[in-house]
């Protein structure tokens, strides 16, 4: 039996008016309010977590944090540089270069951009990648979104300088964060957009997540994210992208969170010709679960999508690796490649590597590997035997096996800070075991 929601259409109604969001925004909130008991939870295969909190009984509320404390990196941008720092439903810093808005680039909280770009907002938001009503945790989010960007590149413009957001959980208050972010690529434009999720605080919270990526003809968008949410908080994260022709993607995707996490990340291959190339690296510590599915649907003819998953365990942590490639009937000349492996560290540790694929033409290309096992023994006994500890030992190990899939992400940056994140997580997954 679902648990009936303790919210009304009057509290979601008010905070549409404290933002002044347009009717039609309203209505779709209004909507989905009334389908979320309606519909059921998603299935991610192996991956148990409707007893999870994943879903509130709060309604959606206009709060403040603090963001005296800022993340470190915050030192490294410069005022030529376009990016974001928000903390909870604030934002701290916002900055877009002006040569930037002289192209016509849009870079602005989710709110403003209903406001000041309604017709864009409307185009796509929850249209194409991901609908209201696809299941139980859509609809949630629909309704009851708290906080987000926007993000629009126009035609033809290429931008150098990476686009950097920092969007801070804010678990020092009873509130959850649900977050929207919408990016446009319009045709032949081509940028980097680099996504740090963190939390401050320790209350018990959720956080519900949507990512949509539009790229249209010709476009390319290099996403990078670097998941680090806290122990305290339940999370479902959706990434969807939706490519056009000749449209691609580059995903880079640090799945290195404290708490319990369900990872939605999907590839539309509409357009002939185009391209996704997902790269995903999970670290799993402590007794959390982290759940990781992956989908990449070819579409359009000669699409290729690729997907490149590498995790690691430790302790009496689950990880799941679900890989699905589906090529749809009309795809002729698609290519659908995946791999799947994960490494674990502890005798009580739980993986899982799951792939699939599903072809529905012919003339294509496609193919899996997957795996699921321990150290190797005798790596370990070498290092050691050159005077290297144990922990230090199982580093290096982790860090190679990790290597395969971090040396494939062009950016030197996000390499580092994977790596530098890497590095803290599995120390502190060391010391929980002495």
């Amino acid at each position: 039996m679902k648990k009936k929601l303790a919210i009304t259409p009057e509290q979601v109604a008010a905070f549409s008016i404290v933002h002044q969001e347009p009717d039609w925004f309203a209505a779709l909130r209004q909507t989905a309010l009334g389908q979320i008991e309606k519909l059921d939870l998603p299935i991610f295969e192996k991956i148990n977590y409707k007893h999870w909190p994943i879903m509130a009984a709060n309604a959606p509320t206009l709060t403040t944090s603090v963001t005296d404390t800022l993340p470190e990196m915050v030192a490294d941008l410069t005022a030529d540089q376009p990016y974001v720092i928000q903390v909870g439903q604030t934002i701290a810093k916002l900055n877009l270069p002006s040569e930037l808005a002289e192209q016509g680039v849009i870079f602005t909280d989710i709110f403003t951009a209903l406001q000041d770009y309604p017709e864009l907002v409307h185009e796509y938001y929850m249209q194409v990648t991901v609908k209201p009503d696809e299941d139980r945790l859509t609809a949630f989010h629909t309704a009851l979104m708290n906080s987000g960007m926007f993000l629009y590149v126009p035609k033809n413009v290429v931008i150098k300088q990476p686009i950097t957001a920092y969007y801070v959980q804010d678990s020092t208050q009873a509130t959850d964060f649900i977050h929207h972010v919408l990016i446009m690529a319009e045709q032949n434009s081509e940028f980097s957009y680099l996504e740090n999720l963190q939390t401050m605080g320790d209350h018990k919270n959720l956080a519900n997540m949507v990512v949509e990526v539009i790229a249209k003809d010709n476009s390319h968008v290099h996403f990078s994210a670097v998941d680090a949410f806290g122990k305290s908080v339940t999370t479902y994260l959706n990434r969807r992208g939706h490519l056009m022709r000749d449209a691609r993607i580059d995903w880079a995707l640090g799945f290195m969170n404290d708490g319990n996490i369900i990872g939605d990340f999907d590839s539309d291959l509409v357009g002939d010709g185009s391209h996704a190339e997902t790269k995903v690296v999970a670290i799993s510590t402590g007794k959390q679960i982290q759940g990781i599915d992956t989908r990449v649907t070819n579409i359009g003819p000669r699409s290729i999508g690729h997907i490149l998953q590498h995790g690691v365990i430790l302790e009496d942590a689950t990880l799941t690796f679900n890989g699905i490639g589906h090529i749809i009937k009309g795809a002729k000349g698609a290519d659908a490649q995946q791999e799947n492996r994960v490494l674990m560290l502890s005798r009580t540790a739980r993986g899982d590597a799951n792939p699939l694929l599903l072809i529905d033409e012919n003339d294509v290309q496609a193919g899996h590997a997957a795996s699921v096992g321990r150290v190797n023994e005798q790596q370990m006994y070498y290092l050691m035997s050159r005077g290297l500890s144990k922990e230090v030992a199982q580093r290096l190990v982790i860090r190679g096996f990790l290597g395969a899939v971090l040396t494939e992400i062009p950016d030197k940056n996000v390499r580092q800070q994977l790596t530098d994140t890497i590095e803290r997580k599995l120390i502190d997954g060391q010391k929980s075991e002495h």
